[in-house]
């Protein structure tokens, strides 16, 4: 006697049986498909919201960045102005006087300087004054002609006009005259 080793249950079903066995194993398939797909659907409808959230937010980041920009653009200057109104009120308060001594003007000139030296200082805003000896530096100095010295050749002589600086970049570089080689 032959024995049937295959452990199919199936080999002995009728065609009418293996027909209900596959249909239900079929619908059950289609039940896991369906509820995978309802849960994709699900997790596709949440990262689109979520997207569209974390969309709207750069926006109103970005937004708010171009106000700030722009106000800082607009205000930025605010410091500096308030810092000058002192300056103007030693300036009018020195023309209103009609009959004013050349003593009496030097001082106030002299006052309204320090008042508007202060005024830049308080902005980052900084002389560029080389002493007479003191190396020429391109980045800071501007040589407006060479001249025979008693100096090192290549080093400041005298400053025609003070340069200025604000937060270490040049506004205007100092007019020198330097020593001849």
């Amino acid at each position: 006697m032959t024995e049937n080793n295959n452990p199919n249950p199936f080999n002995d079903a009728s065609p009418e049986e293996l027909e209900a066995a596959m249909a239900a194993n079929a619908s059950d398939e289609l039940g896991r498909l369906k509820a995978e797909l309802e849960e994709l659907k699900a997790k596709s409808s949440d990262l689109a919201d979520q997207y569209l959230r974390a969309k709207a937010e750069a926006e109103n980041v970005r937004r708010r960045a171009e106000d700030e920009v722009s106000k800082a653009r607009k205000f930025g200057i605010e410091s500096f102005a308030e810092s000058m109104l002192p300056v103007i009120d030693s300036l009018d308060a020195a023309l209103a006087i009609q009959n004013a001594t050349p003593e009496q003007l030097r001082e106030g000139s002299d006052a309204t300087l320090r008042q508007l030296t202060s005024a830049l200082e308080r902005n980052k805003v900084l002389a560029i004054n080389p002493a007479a000896g003191e190396k020429f530096d391109p980045h800071y100095h501007q040589a407006i002609s060479m001249v025979p010295a008693d100096q090192p050749s290549n080093t400041v002589v005298s400053v025609l006009q003070k340069g200025y600086v604000i937060a270490d970049r040049v506004l205007r570089p100092a007019l020198v005259t330097v020593a001849q080689g």
